[in-house]
């Protein structure tokens, strides 16, 4: 009888144990629709990353990188590829519920004032006396009057014109506004299906060149996944550190991934827009120093600045609130070389 009780027990402690890597699924959505730039996670997947780790990642579509932290806020999703800047303004006010950014792809900015060069704007002082076109709530929007006040630019004489961020394109190139606020990987292959040349046609102020060194997009995970399975946070920064690496080298075995995640993508732009994430968004002196995924936690306080200031918060979180090295694999495995091919 104690033989049967004990064997009972063994087996409830088996079904009742702590949950182990292995056994975990975790849903992951994406920053928005399938892009070039998100090929690591694909990757990752069609090369059995996940699975060596244990994981069951399963990848949906995204509906913007600000998104992806009140997805995880509300629970529909474990994990995702998101702005670091909306868990800044989120761990302000809701700390413990705020995700946690474990990966920081995205080193430099993606926010941006693109004109056209036939508006005569050469210089950030060509703004004022124009019309700039932003979407309402957006960063780079919501961010214009930290950067106007940061250049010593008179805001009074810069106007706003709020429209969806579908149009702001199409305006531009119209000519009915001078310049957009924009995210420059999503606006400059928006102007490049529009049948324009975003290099030749267009001058681009990044607002990192111009004293906002924010950073920007990674990999967040839930607190929840945190507590409750840290060493399936460390098998899905691992597995997505080895994707990143791996299409750095290769692109085109970057895009076939992607094709199978969505056969419905235009690979010629997807692939501009991964080198693009590359060249302007990812490698950088910073990156090459301390490799893909960590971040300075000076730099980081500094930016946490910026968005306290911009978003009006009534807290600073520290960088520690918004920030997690504590999963990142060592640093001679965050080796990224890029080589365009």
């Amino acid at each position: 009888m104690l033989k049967t009780i004990s064997a009972a027990l063994l087996g409830l402690a088996v079904v009742t144990g702590p949950v182990r890597a292995e056994d975990t699924t975790i849903k992951f959505t994406l920053g928005w629709k399938t892009q070039g730039s998100d090929a690591a996670f694909f990757y990752a997947k069609d090369n059995g990353y996940f699975k060596e780790e244990g994981l069951n990642v399963v990848i949906d579509q995204g509906e913007g990188s600000g998104a992806t932290v009140t997805r995880i806020m509300s629970g529909a999703y474990d994990a995702g590829f998101g702005d670091i800047n909306a868990i800044i303004q989120n761990a302000a006010t809701k700390p413990q519920d705020a995700p946690v950014m474990v990966y920081m792809m995205w080193n430099q900015p993606p926010f941006a004032i693109v004109a056209k060069n036939s508006s005569g704007i050469k210089s950030i002082k060509d703004f004022e006396g124009r019309t700039l076109g932003g979407a309402q709530g957006t960063p780079t929007t919501r961010l214009l009057p930290v950067f106007v006040h940061k250049n010593g630019l008179d805001g009074e004489k810069i106007k706003i014109s709020n429209m969806a961020p579908n149009l702001q394109e199409p305006m531009l190139i119209k000519g009915d506004i001078d310049a957009a606020l924009v995210f420059n990987i999503t606006s400059y292959f928006n102007l490049v299906l529009n049948r324009q040349d975003p290099d030749k046609d267009f001058k681009w102020f990044s607002f990192g060149d111009y004293g906002l060194d924010l950073y920007s997009n990674g990999v967040m995970v839930s607190r929840k996944l945190i507590a409750a399975n840290p060493k399936a946070v460390a098998g899905l920064v691992r597995a997505i550190n080895k994707g990143a690496i791996a299409v750095a080298r290769d692109q085109n075995a970057a895009m076939k991934a992607a094709l199978n995640y969505d056969n419905l993508i235009n690979v010629e732009v997807e692939k501009r827009r991964l080198q693009y994430s590359f060249e302007k968004l990812i490698v950088s002196p910073e990156m090459k120093d301390i490799g893909i995924g960590d971040v300075r936690d000076d730099r980081m306080a500094r930016a946490i600045g910026f968005i306290v200031e911009g978003y009006q918060l009534a807290r600073t979180p520290t960088p520690a609130e918004v920030f997690s090295r504590e999963f990142l694999p060592p640093r001679a495995e965050r080796e990224l070389v890029y080589t365009a091919n």
